[in-house]
């Protein structure tokens, strides 16, 4: 075997210097060779996107300000919907006088649903947020990588 052999069973590869040994020495200098440094289609369309951010053009002004909306836009509707779910709780107190009445293990439930139920309801709340911003925020890296 020689230390150019593959496994066994796999025909002999030649090192690309013994590929062209056969020819003559001027035919090996001018063999042309096709090099591909990357893909051609749409790069040129990132980088143009990715300038324009980065010297705050009109178009990435355009972008980031979409981004922003859309982040405030789910943080309105969060926080609308956290505060329609705790603003009723005493409404609801008011207009239901018998729901006042009701204890759970000696506690009465309003002091139950307005010191332990907030809690939890704002830390998912908050949860719901950073999952929605992290995708917004990913949905904008890849449509600028396109």
């Amino acid at each position: 075997m020689s230390k150019h052999s593959g496994p066994p069973g796999q025909p002999d590869q030649p090192q690309p210097g013994e590929r062209d040994a056969w020819l003559p020495v001027s035919a090996r200098k001018n063999r042309r060779r096709r090099v591909v440094l990357a893909d051609p289609r749409g790069r040129g369309r990132v980088l143009r996107t990715i300038i324009e951010l980065e010297e705050q053009t009109s178009v990435g002004e355009k972008l980031i300000r979409d981004l922003i909306r859309q982040q405030l836009r789910t943080a309105a509707v969060l926080g609308v919907g956290t505060l329609v779910l705790l603003g009723a709780l005493p409404l609801l107190f008011y207009l239901v006088p018998a729901v006042s009445d009701v204890e759970v293990a000696g506690v009465p439930l309003p002091w139950l649903l307005l010191g332990v139920v907030p809690f939890p309801l704002c830390y998912g709340v908050g949860y719901a947020y950073r999952r929605l911003a992290e995708r917004h925020e990913h949905d904008f890296v890849s449509s600028v990588d396109r």
